[in-house]
Order: C-alpha cells, then structure tokens, then sequence
C-alpha cells in the first residue's frame, strides 16, 4: 500500500515539474497555456512541441525553463478560470497563450471568446507577464462571417495589446492527412517540429540570452 502511494506521489510530482530545467544558470520561466495541440495528445510528452522547444532553448542556452499548463479539451472561459492560479504558482516571465480552438469547434459566440482573452492578457499584463499570443483558425464549413470574425479576433487583441501574434499554430499542418491523427485534428509526432518553427520567430524576439 504504501509503494503504491508513493507511487502516485511520484507521479504527480513529475507532472508539475519544469519540462527542462536550467542547472547551471538561473533560469525564467515560459508559462504555455493552451488545449490539446499544446498537451501533446495521443502523444508522448516528449514528443510534444512544448518539450522540443525546451530542448531547443537548453540548446541554446538561453536561459529558461518551460512548464506545459495545457489541457485538453480547455476553452478560453476555462482557461479564464484557471490562469490566476497558474500565473500565481509559476510565476512566468513569458507565456504563450494558445486558446480558442475548442471555442471554434464548439461554435461558442465569438464575442464571448475575445473577452475571455481580452480578460487573460490583462490578467498576464497585471503580473507584467509577457504574452506571445497564438492565433487559429477553423473549416470554412462553419461559415464565412463566423470564420473570418474567429480568426480576426487574435489580430484584434495582438494590436489592442501590443503583442506578439503567431498568426495560425497549425500553419502547415493543418488539413495534411500525413501530419494529423486519425480525428484529422491533432498533429502527429512528425507535425510537431512544424508547429514550433510557427511558433520560434515570434518567441524569439522575446527571449534573452545568458
């Protein structure tokens, strides 16, 4: 009984740790706060974009430290809910914002999602944390006038708040068989590389070196 519990309290332990820690520098923090194009579904943990971009920065040594809040499933309203708590515990010097896709999917009012962001980016702003805010985008089958006001509402608030907007996560991912899961939504393995080169420019402008 208790190798078991020490089990579990392992377990949890290692899900709350940084992906990749900096030991011989002290290192700042990159908070990723998104669903599950960000949690690596269907995936191993290593093989998420969240996890190679850790390695990247090691690589590089640049001196921070990333720790993957996402959650699948998670809407913008959700995510509102949560981020106090997540900002108060990690204390991030940069996050990157990664929410709306499952507001999309769910066809949940537009307007109601811009203020849901529009509530975390002055939360993050409060705490002077930096955000690099990633955009997406849905199937036109939801219809042009819902399309084009979901996509345009990360635009809207990237100039409203003066910060950085990774235009579309999935930006050559996205509607290639090869690099999506059997639900045709989740990228594979392969995709994920791709989906942190949309992602490094825009970050990068943020980082400083040692």
């Amino acid at each position: 009984m208790k190798s078991r519990l020490l089990f579990w309290v392992l377990r949890v332990s290692l899900v709350l740790m940084p992906l990749v820690a900096s030991t011989s520098h002290a290192s700042s923090t990159i908070l990723v706060f998104g669903d599950s194009l960000s949690a690596a579904y269907g995936l191993q943990t290593e093989q998420g974009w969240p996890t190679l971009l850790a390695q990247r920065l090691k690589t590089e040594r640049l001196p921070y430290q990333v720790v993957n809040a996402s959650v699948s499933g998670e809407t913008t309203a959700g995510g509102l809910t949560r981020l106090n708590q997540a900002l108060q515990q990690h204390k991030p010097t940069i996050m990157i914002l990664a929410l709306g896709a499952n507001d999309g999917l769910r066809g949940l009012p537009v307007d109601a999602m811009q203020q849901n962001l529009s509530s975390m980016l002055t939360l993050a702003k409060q705490q002077k944390v930096t955000v690099l805010l990633v955009g997406m985008k849905i199937p036109p089958n939801y219809g042009p006038q819902y399309t084009q006001a979901f996509q345009q509402t990360f635009s809207s608030l990237a100039q409203q708040f003066k910060i950085n907007l990774v235009p579309f996560l999935l930006e050559n991912v996205a509607g290639n068989p090869a690099l999506n899961q059997d639900d045709g939504i989740h990228p594979t393995a392969q995709a994920q590389p791709i989906v942190l080169e949309n992602i490094w420019p825009q970050l990068k402008k943020l980082l400083k070196a040692y």
